[in-house]
């Protein structure tokens, strides 16, 4: 018995020095990593102020003197001296955790940068190159040479003959008037010679007036006799689009018989939502491809936009001019377009082509060095800097940060910046206004200086190891005094569900496909897999055909794709860092977990809601997936059945399995 005592004592003496040392090996971890200033100070205490003590894990833990903590258990460390510890928006890390948080930086800048605005849109006749035919005179058509819409014809080529008792009696006029001159010869005074050649030209112009041209009217004069029809000749080239009469019928003056439009000019027109308007010129240059025409681009000048909205759409129309000569855009194709620009400060648009010049306000490509007239209309140019145009040399670059160091809430932005000139890694949160976002970066409205470092890579995990902690995480604060960001937030109350064309449903299907094509690849760690996925989900987004919809449907449509693109676009930007991928992946779905409550899509798969509440440092994230088993896009291989469905979107499904 006494041995057994003593090897239980010795038992217990053991358990107690490993404690003893998993909590000094636990305090030095602690300490290495996440240091808090204000430990070691009691030493430095002032006399007459009272210490107080925290915990460097749990700062939230205030005690007036020292011990142990009492959620961990770790040794109390005094605060600085009058002060509160670390600032609210302020973490201190190691060099150490740092490079294991793979934090990296980059310089709040002045830089150029372009905006990419996309559109889509059909080509469509050139309405100063269609003509019609119509009858100059009253009649019988007796023959049509083109008795179908589609064929092209040149100009002069016959179109139509027919029977005028009108330009059978004006033709006689014309003979008789010739008869008459060639009688006088030269017996007659001049006086009646003057008269005759009167008599003459008026007939012609008369029949130059019935629509018979020069030669017609010279054949008549050399024939001697009237013709009982006559023909109508094409007046310009281009493709019989319209035909409103047949053989036989009887026209009156002014009648319409055809209508021709060339072709070697088109028009395309392009809806642009209003908030990009701000980004497009007057002739500026905009690219665009169709869809029976693959690999090939093709490019046109801005010569119009509309100075209206439409109420429905939340778009305005801009038009393009093109040369067609190939005839390889028709009217009706379907394009996609994208407008590049290089903005200065001030959002005025860099061009060392149009700044300084002048340019017709109807022909964008009449364009001069000095004030004048266009050439082609006559109006008076207008100057280019007047359209919002500025050279290189005159031109302030904007203040920019890089797109992957905001932390986007939707009403808010937040962004960390390192702040200098400390011993260890220091990083301070802040709210910023943001401006449009403009290829891989944001214009900075408010709330930042030219030269201070962001985190642009890893801001998401300082936030998560300010929670951790048991501070205030920036992307949750308090609403009050929040500034705006770029992007609209969704209401959390959603309206609708909306009824929708069937149209709009299935493109919200093929919207959808892609989504899950994102989801699957992300599961299979996939990176590339997930990237070549995603630029499908964005040709899917500008696919999707908002004329569809209507009222608040449409406006509600026109908030919800704005952060389905931004989400889908930082996703591309990641290039193959997977972890970077997961991060706006979760953006993604939160967004369309929303968007597919409030527009049905005509999937013919089930659809679920998923949830893993380990995803991001146990704060959890959901996503939407087709099937049951959990196939879990924020882990991959690593805990790819981790999760549980939610709900089955489109019933009355609640909760579900663990799987």
């Amino acid at each position: 018995m006494k041995k057994r005592g003593a090897t239980g004592g010795w038992v217990w003496g053991g358990r107690a020095l490993f404690l003893a040392m998993g909590c000094v090996i636990g305090i030095g971890i602690q300490r290495l990593f996440f240091s808090a200033p204000g430990a070691g100070a009691a030493a430095e205490e002032p006399a007459g102020e009272e210490t107080i003590w925290t915990c460097s894990m749990h700062p939230q833990v205030r005690l007036p003197n020292p011990g142990d903590c009492p959620q961990c258990g770790m040794d109390l460390i005094p605060l600085e001296p009058g002060g509160s510890g670390p600032e609210v928006r302020e973490i201190v890390i190691s060099a150490y955790a740092a490079k294991l948080m793979e934090l990296e930086t980059a310089p709040v800048e002045r830089r150029f940068v372009e905006a990419e605005v996309r559109m889509v849109g059909k080509v469509d006749f050139d309405e100063t190159q269609v003509s019609h035919i119509s009858a100059w005179v009253g009649g019988r058509l007796d023959r049509l040479f083109v008795n179908y819409t589609g064929i092209p014809v040149r100009q002069g080529d016959p179109m139509v003959e027919m029977y005028s008792p009108d330009l059978l009696t004006a033709q006689e006029e014309l003979i008789q008037a010739n008869a008459r001159l060639q009688s006088l010869g030269q017996s007659e005074s001049e006086l009646l010679r003057n008269t005759a050649n009167s008599t003459v030209r008026a007939a012609r112009e008369k029949l130059r007036l019935m629509g018979l041209s020069e030669a017609q009217i010279e054949a008549i004069e050399g024939q001697g006799h009237a013709e009982d029809r006559v023909t109508i000749h094409a007046p310009g080239q281009g493709v019989v689009i319209d035909k409103k009469a047949q053989e036989g019928m009887y026209v009156q003056t002014g009648t319409r018989i055809y209508t021709i439009a060339d072709l070697s000019t088109v028009w395309v027109q392009l809806d642009a939502y209003e908030s990009d308007l701000r980004w497009i010129r007057y002739g500026g240059q905009v690219e665009f491809t169709t869809e029976s025409n693959p690999g090939k681009g093709f490019s046109g000048m801005i010569s119009f936009i509309d100075p209206v909205i439409d109420p429905q759409r939340r778009t305005a129309r801009v038009r393009l001019r093109v040369d067609n000569e190939e005839l390889l855009l028709k009217p009706g194709m379907f394009v996609r377009a994208t407008a590049r620009v290089t903005l200065a400060e001030g959002g005025r648009v860099m061009s060392d082509d149009l700044s300084g010049k002048w340019i017709s306000p109807m022909h964008p490509e009449i364009v001069k060095d000095a004030p004048g007239q266009c050439d082609v209309c006559g109006m008076p140019l207008v100057s280019a800097d007047s359209l919002g145009y500025i050279d290189e040399a005159s031109a302030r670059a904007p203040l920019v940060i890089p797109a992957t160091a905001a932390l986007k809430t939707g009403k808010r932005a937040v962004v960390y910046v390192e702040l200098p000139d400390r011993d260890q890694p220091t990083y301070e949160g802040r709210e910023v206004r943001l401006g449009a976002r403009l290829g891989d970066y944001y214009l900075v409205e408010e709330g930042l200086q030219e030269g201070l470092r962001v985190v642009r890579r890893g801001a998401f995990k300082l936030d998560a190891e300010m929670q951790i902690q048991a501070r205030p995480s920036m992307m949750s604060a308090a609403e009050s005094g929040a500034v705006g960001v770029g992007v609209p937030e969704v209401p959390e109350v959603l309206p609708g569900p909306f009824e929708v064309d069937a149209g709009f449903s299935a493109d919200l299907a093929e919207l959808l496909h892609a989504y899950f094509a994102v989801q699957e690849s992300l599961a299979a760690d996939s990176a590339e897999g997930a990237r070549t996925s995603t630029e499908r989900f964005l040709e899917a987004l500008d696919g999707v055909d908002m004329a569809l919809l209507d009222g608040d449907a449409h406006l509600v449509w026109m908030e919800h794709v704005g952060v389905l693109r931004s989400a889908a676009e930082a996703l591309v930007e990641a290039g193959t860092e997977i972890q970077r991928q997961r991060e706006a992946f979760h953006a993604l779905s939160g967004q369309l977990l929303k968007t597919v409550r409030v527009f049905p899509a005509d999937v013919s798969e089930s659809m679920y809601q998923a949830t893993c509440p380990m995803a991001f440092d146990n704060l959890g994230a959901s996503w939407l997936q087709t099937g049951t088993q959990i196939n879990n896009p924020y882990f991959g291989a690593a805990m790819l059945r981790c999760g549980s469905i939610d709900a089955e979107i489109g019933s009355e499904l609640e909760g579900g399995a663990d799987e």
